[in-house]
């Protein structure tokens, strides 16, 4: 059996030091905003190349504190819009929803699973306000077009980096320094994995890290001092240090996988199987390998009968969320077509060579 993924396996290669580093947690008593805190914080920032990196309590908050700290700044109002794609996960959708602001859904593209960017720039109004490019799977979307879109329209670009971690463009500049703010996950399924819920704000913006670090910590400025209306969502000291440690391993990791990737596409000979394009670039860390089938379910229960995990990202296309009932007339077909049709095959960099080739001659065979 070769799992979708091994997350016992990922984080075996740290356990001794994962198990000095609690020790270390427990002796020091001191559990909330820590110094373990402040070192990831300071070295992510460093890895992504931005002057701000605030640990918060996960990738949604990430987003929604973002949009807050820019309405508290008055670049932002309730009911304006941002645009944000199609075929995201909901959490995207929800932090923008819970600001109190209007998603707008822009059709993806077919072959990158990014903004289309002829309907982004179609969909612009004079209510809109931000574009929040998602780097869906762990491919940059198209940020130096969208830049270029912001600039002319006075827009703001906020990163939704949660499945990107270590992803950068030509010039060599990493995701979550690619836009005016960026909002970063660490589930312990992305490329840089907690073990457990964790996220993180990075930018530029020293009057938006400002309120990041009010509004995470119920809008104080120093103890029992409230300047704002806050939040609690905090990144938590114990997983700070396990990130801190697994930082070290991520560009090494990413390398593996887009090493799987290439062989998944030059080895994968099957017609019923679209597969994505990569031109070996730095800019996707394949945080997912999703192929497109059009009988999805007959593929996977193949897959399983072979000993092959697979998994669905994601099943329903936002707009079809119960949860979302006021754009459940829209139609967006490109969006609908790729959420009926992925599945994501293994990808990690604890794959071995074996287990890849075995993967690739059972989709050669469906």
């Amino acid at each position: 059996m070769i799992p979708f993924l091994d997350l016992h396996k990922i984080n075996q290669r740290f356990e001794k030091q994962f198990k000095e580093q609690f020790q270390g947690f427990l002796d020091s008593g001191y559990y909330i905003l820590g110094d373990q805190v402040t070192a990831f914080e300071n070295d992510f920032a460093n890895y992504c190349g931005v002057r701000h990196c605030i640990g918060v309590g996960n990738g949604l908050d990430a987003l929604r504190l973002i949009l807050e700290g820019y309405k508290n700044l008055g670049k932002l109002k309730e009911g304006d819009e941002v645009l944000v794609a199609s075929n995201t996960y909901i959490a995207t959708i929800l932090a923008i929803k819970q600001a109190h602001l209007r998603p707008v859904l822009v059709e993806a593209e077919t072959t990158s699973f990014n903004f289309n960017l002829k309907n982004l720039t179609e969909s612009i109004s004079e209510r809109t306000k931000a574009i929040m490019p998602v780097h869906l799977y762990g491919r940059l979307s198209p940020m130096e077009a969208i830049s270029k879109i912001a600039r002319q329209h006075d827009l703001l670009v906020i990163e939704d980096a949660a499945q990107a971690h270590g992803a950068k463009n030509d010039e060599g500049m990493y995701a979550g320094n690619l836009g005016n703010a960026a909002g970063f996950s660490f589930y312990p399924t992305k490329n840089l994995g907690a073990l457990g819920d964790g996220g993180a704000v990075t930018t530029n913006d020293d009057a938006l890290a400002l309120q990041i670090r009010k509004l995470r910590n119920y809008g104080t400025s120093s103890k029992y001092v409230n300047d704002i209306l806050g939040f609690n969502s905090r990144l938590d000291e114990l997983q700070a240090t396990f990130l801190s440690t697994k930082l070290s391993l991520l560009d090494k990791d990413n390398e593996v996988r887009r090493s799987i990737a290439k062989r998944y596409i030059s080895e994968i000979k099957n017609d019923k199987l679209v597969l994505p394009g990569f031109s070996g670039a730095k800019d996707h860390v394949f945080h997912l390998f999703v192929v497109q089938v059009q009988n999805r379910t007959d593929f996977m229960d193949y897959l399983k009968t072979k000993g092959i995990g697979s998994l669905i990202h994601y099943p329903i296309a936002p707009h079809k969320q119960e949860a979302l009932p006021d754009y459940k007339d829209l139609n967006f077909p490109v969006a609908e077509k790729i959420h009926r049709e992925v599945v994501s095959i293994p990808m990690s960099p604890v794959l071995n060579s074996e287990e890849v080739s075995t993967i690739i001659s059972v989709l050669n065979s469906y």
